[in-house]
């Protein structure tokens, strides 16, 4: 396959790979001969995505893991090297919020329930770090690989009611920092570690947030787009051309940074 981007027979897993963003980051990275990897809680979920990808020709491979359970992922990098032979690219793509995480209108930070709370810090910053540590050894062997994370607009700009959330996602930014400096500097500049920190995506569990049962925006969404410059949600496909900067080698001295898309949100002081 002719490509600017150069990813023909690369590795790739790509945690949380059967949601929104990773279903649609796997079927990009395919479509550039890439043999993409769809980690899930459910074998089901994932071989959907698996499926749409080879209808069109790509190649890729469903596994089930849970981000927080270290056996399990350790399992699936021995199935990838067995397999493969090698891991070229790690998408850290899994993460969400619960209800009892977030504050709403009508409710004082006090109310905040902390088991809730904890799973989406587990979840979110925990589950990233985890995946990074199993995989990434493969890459300090090899001496080159990918690292992508998943911020967030909340990251930076801490939103209200998402207090979790947001904790979490910022600590996604330290955390991709901190390993960008780890990796590079103990096993050469062919390790680099980046994040990608999206706007506002419609998906399963912020939906509701931002729409109501009949499409049009709620409170929450009116606000949102008024403070986003480019006047709409993301779409999946927004995120295609930073991801595929930052796999190839068009980003070769890029590391420990987040890029936003999020069309001028954090951008935006209206």
């Amino acid at each position: 396959m002719n490509s600017i981007f150069n990813l023909e027979g690369k590795i790739a897993l790509i945690t949380g790979g059967a949601g929104v963003l990773g279903s649609n980051m796997a079927k990009v990275l395919a479509k550039q001969g890439v043999v993409t990897g769809i980690m899930g809680q459910t074998l089901e979920k994932a071989q959907i995505t698996v499926t749409e990808i080879e209808k069109k020709g790509g190649k890729a491979f469903a596994v089930k893991g849970n981000v927080l359970n270290q056996e399990e992922l350790e399992a699936i990098r021995d199935i990838i090297i067995e397999k493969y032979g090698r891991l070229d690219i790690l998408i850290n793509a899994a993460g969400g919020n619960m209800p009892g995480a977030t504050i709403g209108p009508d409710q004082a930070f006090y109310n905040l329930k902390t088991d809730h709370l904890q799973k989406v810090l587990d979840l979110n910053i925990i589950g990233t770090i985890l995946p990074t540590q199993v995989f990434s050894e493969l890459f300090a062997i090899q001496k080159n690989g990918i690292i992508i994370n998943i911020s967030s607009a909340s990251a930076e700009r801490p939103l209200t009611r998402v207090v979790g959330y947001s904790a979490s996602k910022a600590a996604i930014d330290n955390f991709t920092k901190w390993m960008a400096v780890e990796l590079a500097s103990k096993y050469g500049e062919g390790i680099r570690v980046n994040a990608i920190a999206p706007g506002f995506f419609i998906g399963e569990q912020n939906r509701a947030l931002l729409l109501t049962p009949e499409g049009e925006l709620t409170p929450r969404g009116i606000k949102i787009i008024d403070h986003t410059p480019m006047g709409r949600f993301g779409v999946p496909e927004d995120l295609d051309g930073v991801l595929l900067f930052l796999c190839s080698d068009m980003s070769k001295f890029v590391t420990g940074t987040i890029i936003k898309v999020d069309g001028g949100f954090g951008a935006s002081s209206i």
